[in-house]
């Protein structure tokens, strides 16, 4: 690039020029305005684009703040899997459009406003991360491999990129969320982004905190919480719970082979447990797929296998699957017009899918309670919210690694309200300047904003700008 002269660069581009050599910067961005499927210009402003990343290229969408875009908060946000796309939060969770599943009558999915979007009060940056997701893409064949460690030291990567290409939002707060597997992942961003500052690492951030959604937080803790929510819920007695709780010493993750009598009982709760929708248990559980064909008969054998017959799309009330909505982000994604409108490099991901399950990705990160402990001799605003009908990522779990943090509970549990009704439970707890916020959303499933969107905005929006929930 040769040398540059801060003389007649002037100061500041010069320095904005030698740090972009110095990240190695590399991006691809573009304004979109038009959508397929949304009716007329988006009232929202969305860019999307690519960050290189190692091998990586890293595709992203970002939604300026709706509200006042030059005083609220920035986040980075992240989907969990690990593997599923951002789009999904987008969409069917915190964006300022939805599909319109109501009125679906074939071809490509038509897509609305939605009024209660966390973008209202905040922008957001939607990473499909880690490489693989999405449309992010790698540019080599070991470029493709990734992991836990892997995945958050690229997202910080990212983060230090997008904001030199986007220095006008470097003096806005700072939070880094995500939700479900990505629990695994934010807090290790937001430890990234506390050492750099701490280490002169440009750019330096304003970071104020961080959210995790129904999050995956301790393997060990959250597996063994799936048998105490489902005692809690009635899903099984309270014999086979204490029988489970006996013979297995309650440890049902890491069972030796040879407890016979604990392994049994595990065996019957897996049998009360395995037709539960795990999402949401008080909804039906359907595939993801067309049921497989009997072959003697030629038509789908309901009787063989009752859990594996698809129910009707939703213009049938009475048989409605939550698994058909997610077809919408298949087919919509999908289509040419769609990728061209969001600038997607063609070629580089020749079949989308919203959560990709054949990524190459090693978990090696077991726990993130030891980063929770860390942050939180930090001055920082932390969120931690779930749905209590969830049984992929119980709260049980989620209270027992709150409550080894050994914070001070600064406001008990107590129930939060959205028009007039309890909407959920919240409790507060702070040390040395660090707030913890913990909320329950009533009868949300994983995660709750896909199925309580206006309860979460509430939520969201009271405690981005400080009031109580």
């Amino acid at each position: 690039m040769g040398t540059l002269r801060c003389s007649v660069l002037g100061k500041f581009l010069c320095g904005r020029l030698l740090l972009l050599v110095s990240v190695g910067f590399v991006a691809s961005q573009s304004i979109v305005e038009y959508l397929p499927g949304y009716p007329g210009k988006l009232p929202f402003r969305l860019e999307t684009g690519y960050i290189s990343v190692d091998d990586s290229e890293l595709f992203y969408y970002f939604i300026e703040s709706q509200g006042h875009p030059k005083e609220d908060p920035i986040f980075l946000w992240l989907t969990g899997g690990p593997g599923c796309s951002s789009f999904n939060g987008l969409i069917y969770e915190i964006g300022p459009m939805e599909f319109d599943i109501e009125n679906y009558a074939g071809g490509l999915p038509r897509l609305r406003p939605y009024e209660y979007a966390w973008t209202k009060t905040a922008s957001i940056i939607f990473l499909d991360s880690p490489v693989g997701t999405g449309f992010s893409y790698s540019t080599t064949a070991e470029g493709w491999y990734s992991s836990d460690s892997k995945s958050a030291l690229q997202a910080y990567q990212f983060l230090r990129k997008w904001m030199v290409a986007h220095p006008q939002y470097l003096a806005l707060q700072l939070f880094i969320g995500g939700d479900s597997y990505s629990g695994m992942i934010v807090p290790l961003v937001t430890k990234y982004v506390v050492d750099g500052n701490k280490d002169g690492v440009d750019p330096h951030f304003n970071l104020k905190g961080y959210l995790v959604g129904s999050p995956r937080t301790d393997s060990v803790i959250d597996e063994n919480s799936k048998i105490v929510f489902a005692h809690q819920m009635a899903l099984i007695s309270d014999e086979l719970y204490e029988a489970a709780k006996t013979s297995c010493h309650e440890n049902y993750v890491s069972v030796d082979p040879l407890n016979t009598k604990c392994n049994a009982t595990l065996a019957i709760i897996d049998r009360c447990v395995k037709d539960i929708f795990k999402n949401d248990i008080l909804e039906p559980k359907c595939v993801f797929a067309s049921p497989k064909m009997n072959p003697e008969v030629g038509r789908r054998s309901v009787l063989e296998k009752p859990e594996d017959f698809i129910l009707s799309p939703p213009r049938i009330p009475d048989l409605w699957c939550r698994t058909f909505n997610y077809a919408m982000s298949y087919w919509w994604s999908n289509d040419i017009q769609v990728q061209k409108a969001l600038n997607v490099r063609p070629g580089t991901v020749l079949d989308w899918k919203r959560c990709n399950k054949s990524l190459a990705y090693t978990k090696d990160i077991l726990s993130v309670v030891y980063v929770h402990k860390e942050l939180s001799t930090l001055g920082l605003e932390v969120l931690v919210e779930c749905g209590d009908r969830d049984m992929v990522v119980p709260y049980v779990g989620t209270v027992n690694w709150i409550t080894s943090l050994n914070l001070t509970v600064v406001n008990d549990w107590r129930p939060w309200f959205v028009d007039g009704q309890i909407a959920g439970y919240t409790k507060k707890y702070s040390e040395h300047g660090f707030r913890l916020t913990y909320t329950t959303i009533k009868g949300a499933g994983h995660t709750a904003p896909e199925y309580y969107r206006r309860e979460c905005y509430e939520m969201f929006d009271r405690w981005i700008h400080y009031y109580p929930i």
